[in-house]
């Protein structure tokens, strides 16, 4: 949730300026008609009309939308009602659970208590919370024209998104959509050379690491190998964070020295990895500039050989010719990095999670690896037919996704008032004021028993392909949404499906057993002791779970894994 800030002070000094300078005026009015008022009087006046004006305009915005939503025979969503001023100790509580907490701490027991929409009214402004399936398929599909980015989010998410895809709204979000659409035709994404390449280079530094004693970080490995394919196969320029070696763990001393090529490579990978984390907390200046040193001359690159040719363009109907290429003739700058943060991070945080459920699920580990052997062999290179004739392997991907959905939260803000259909609790529609941020959840923190049955917070990927499926999914669709919906739905998705399913493939071709190092995880990085108190899942978790934009595991995650007999 984004917490008020400017704008919340604006709204209090355009309410009270007009009392303020009334106080002035009665001061003036008083010393032309010579009578003499107390300075005790004036101070009282001026001060008074602060939290006076304040509270009219809150109690006069308060009535407006009771009779609007009486006129559209609506209701009003149910405020949260905090022990202090504007509900602080609600917003305090929950940026503490965000950061020291299991995805979901907090808002799972608000959800709990109070139903699932509900208005936060932090400070006084309506920013209105829900995981009702109905209601996302409203906002997302139904009444998709009347809920957008909105100026909020868009301008804290400026310094790393830009104007790009993913933080742009009307026309200016058809063109990025448009423009990126036929970089992710089945043609483009069925070749599968960029994977193999990258998949190749990171599975030979894990056996070298694993034949050395040492365990591996495979979040970092995952990321790294994201980050090379969407860098190459989006701008025919990788990146190469691959060749700057895989980390060791915090308590084994190294002298190995990076070269200058690699130290660029790891270089560009951390700063991507912090803008993300501190996009909504602090400047971006520091980490945005290493950034842009890596994507700057990639651009100026692509801009000198298009002024080079005669022509001055390139066919953007080969095969060959990439999305830098289009970004190039259309002078746009801001899609690299959303595409790339697509590309990169949702994969590589699904990927992690996916290898740490099949750790602690060895039975799940086995079924799949017998899909592999039965379908591909140990070692050939899987295909698209392959991947799609894969049915256990898709389910574990989607159960992973399920319970971690690798894009936690969706943002929208209401351009005009209308309504959300009626919850459980509630027999009318919920009235939904104009201007007014709504967040909905996709993720694992709301896994409803009945939503999904008794078994909701288990790790079950037979759930995707058993009666469960029709039970459950079938007649509610919008109770999984990975890759959002509507619209706006991922261009990349059968990409990001492809690229997960070719690197668990090669993975579990070369490695018949993978287990947990937590002995490697740095200090403070493992799942607190009180939180086996807990329910759930939180309970027995052995990871710990944390949200920037995307979903990662905090510290990374440590693991070994067995090398497969060849006669496999």
């Amino acid at each position: 949730m984004i917490t008020p800030g400017i704008s919340f002070l604006s709204r209090i000094v355009a309410s009270t300026s007009s009392i303020c300078f009334g106080t002035v005026f009665l001061a003036r009015l008083a010393t032309k008609s010579g009578i003499s008022l107390p300075p005790w009087i004036l101070l009282l006046g001026a001060t008074s009309s602060l939290p006076i004006g304040f509270a009219l305009r809150i109690l006069y915005v308060g009535i407006m939308r009771r009779r609007q939503a009486a006129r559209m025979g609506a209701c009003l969503a149910s405020p949260l009602r905090g022990k202090r001023f504007g509900n602080l100790d609600i917003m305090l509580a929950l940026v503490h659970q965000f950061n020291n907490g299991y995805p979901g701490d907090g808002m799972a027991e608000i959800v709990a208590e109070t139903g699932t929409c509900f208005n936060f009214r932090v400070m006084f402004e309506d920013a209105i919370f829900t995981v009702e399936p109905s209601h996302i398929k409203t906002i997302l599909v139904s009444d998709f024209e009347n809920y957008v980015k909105g100026d909020k989010f868009k301008n804290s998410m400026s310094s790393v998104l830009g104007t790009g895809v993913f933080n742009s709204d009307g026309e200016m979000w058809k063109f990025h959509r448009s423009m990126t659409r036929p970089f992710f035709s089945h043609d483009r994404i069925s070749h599968f050379n960029i994977f193999d390449l990258h998949a190749e280079n990171a599975i030979s530094q894990l056996k070298a690491r694993f034949r050395s004693g040492y365990p591996v970080d495979v979040q970092d490995l995952m990321s790294r190998f994201t980050l090379d394919s969407a860098t190459e196969f989006l701008f025919g320029n990788c990146v190469h964070s691959l060749s700057a070696g895989l980390p060791y763990p915090h308590n084994i001393a190294t002298t190995e020295a990076l070269s200058k090529k690699a130290k660029i490579a790891e270089d560009f990978a951390q700063a991507f990895a912090d803008a993300q984390t501190i996009i909504a907390q602090r400047p971006l200046k520091a980490p945005m500039r290493t950034v842009n040193s890596f994507i700057d001359p990639i651009l100026k690159e692509a801009i000198a050989k298009k002024q080079s040719h005669a022509s001055g363009e390139k066919n953007l109907d080969n095969e060959d010719a990439t999305l830098l290429d289009y970004l190039v003739q259309t002078t746009d700058r801001d899609e690299i990095l959303n595409i790339l943060i697509a590309g990169r991070d949702t994969t590589a945080g699904t990927l992690t999670v996916a290898l740490y459920l099949l750790s602690t699920h060895p039975h799940v580990m086995t079924r799949l690896r017998e899909e592999i052997m039965t379908k591909v062999g140990p070692t050939d290179r899987p295909t698209y037919d392959h991947i799609r004739d894969m049915k256990y392997l898709r389910a574990v991907i989607n159960e992973t996704m399920r319970l971690f959905s690798p894009v936690p939260f969706n943002v929208r803000e209401s351009v005009n008032a209308s309504t959300l259909p009626a919850t459980g609790q509630l027999n009318k529609p919920i009235y939904v004021p104009p201007k007014t941020r709504y967040s909905s959840g996709f993720l694992s923190e709301f896994p409803k028993k009945d939503l999904w049955g008794p078994d909701a917070d288990e790790f079950d990927p037979d759930r995707f392909l058993d009666e469960r499926l029709h039970k459950y999914l079938t007649p509610k669709p919008f109770i999984f949404l990975p890759f959002n919906a509507g619209p706006r739905i991922c261009l990349g998705q059968q990409f990001a499906y492809n690229e997960m399913s070719f690197m668990l493939i090669r993975l579990l071709q070369s490695f018949s057993s993978l287990t947990l190092h937590p002995e490697a995880q740095p200090p403070g990085t493992l799942p607190p002791a009180d939180w086996a108190q807990a329910e759930g899942r939180k309970s027995r978790e052995q990871f710990w779970p944390k949200v920037h934009l995307t979903i990662y595991a905090h510290g990374g995650l440590w693991v070994r894994m067995t090398e497969a007999e060849k006669a496999d």
